[in-house]
């Protein structure tokens, strides 16, 4: 087979065919030359005049997202004080159902730091209740502090059998 005629061979389109080898010279680029030899930012179809906005639009919301995001992490720290609240109100309130005397120290052990415990017992039933300080992230804590509550409530132990009752 012979080889083919590269400089004979045409193509599809209406370009004068091309031969193997150095590429034609290109066009001189319109756009003005910096002494240094880049080209100007400035020209047009390049990079308009309002490239320093994405940086003061940074710089205002990088802030406004650095509180978002300790305002949800106080959100997490917030709910998991929640459940041990609810956890110790729940130990209190079946230590107390048995007849412990250590009922309130086992609640207040269970219980976020600070936390104020309160166990009443009324005819059949005990009820413990859980009240504690969550204080806001940093600078903020004052404005952004909210009480966390549970309450449990357990059949007493202690007096099962001992009622009058018919049977």
């Amino acid at each position: 087979m012979p080889s083919p005629n590269w400089s004979t061979r045409r193509s599809m389109s209406s370009d004068p065919p091309r031969r193997w080898g150095p590429r034609p010279p290109r066009q001189r680029d319109p756009r003005p030359v910096r002494p240094g030899g880049r080209t100007s930012r400035w020209h047009k179809g390049g990079m308009s005049g309002d490239g320093g906005f994405v940086t003061a639009e940074t710089a205002v919301a990088l802030p406004a997202l650095v509180f978002l995001a300790a305002v949800l992490m106080w959100g997490v720290v917030a709910a998991a004080a929640q459940i041990r609240c609810v956890d110790a109100a729940r130990i209190g309130a079946r230590a107390a159902a048995r007849g412990d005397a250590n009922a309130t120290e086992l609640a207040r052990a269970a219980a976020p730091a600070g936390a104020a415990v309160q166990v009443s017992r009324d005819g059949e039933t005990v009820r413990v209740a859980i009240d504690a300080p969550c204080p806001g992230p940093g600078r903020v804590a004052s404005a952004l502090t909210v009480r966390l509550r549970a309450t449990a409530v357990a059949a007493r132990e202690d007096i099962i059998g001992t009622t009058d009752g018919g049977g």
